[in-house]
């Protein structure tokens, strides 16, 4: 069974960063993409990024585009999200995903495994 774990989430200003992880255990890490997904207070959850399975192939939400970067360490079995100029609608919960396939997707259906969450909350 697979386990993901977020975290690194917290409080940050309007203009800052914040670093997520997601360390996955359960089944061989560098066979599958992998993804960052958010839902807001009274919304859906929504697509942030994916990476492929070796790093190579990422893909980015158009409202990201440009402040996040997906990134993996496949020796270390983690996936990470660098969040730069954070802005108060980024304010989630953000999830990590692991897909059922080697090429990331931005479709939730593609994704079999989910971790618990960790809060982001971006402060004006």
């Amino acid at each position: 069974q697979v386990h993901l774990v977020e975290s690194g989430g917290g409080l940050v200003q309007a203009g800052g960063s914040l670093r997520l992880s997601c360390a996955a255990s359960g089944r061989t890490f560098s066979s599958y993409a992998m993804g960052w997904f958010r839902q807001a207070p009274g919304k859906e959850r929504d697509f942030v990024a994916a990476i492929s399975r070796t790093g190579v192939s990422t893909l980015y939400a158009g409202s990201v585009k440009g402040r996040f970067t997906i990134s993996r360490d496949n020796a270390k079995n983690t996936v990470y999200l660098q969040m730069n100029s954070l802005k108060p609608e980024d304010t989630a919960v953000y999830y990590c995903a692991q897909a059922v396939r080697s090429r990331g997707s931005s479709f939730a259906r593609e994704y079999d495994y989910w971790g618990q969450g960790t809060q982001v909350t971006v402060s004006s």
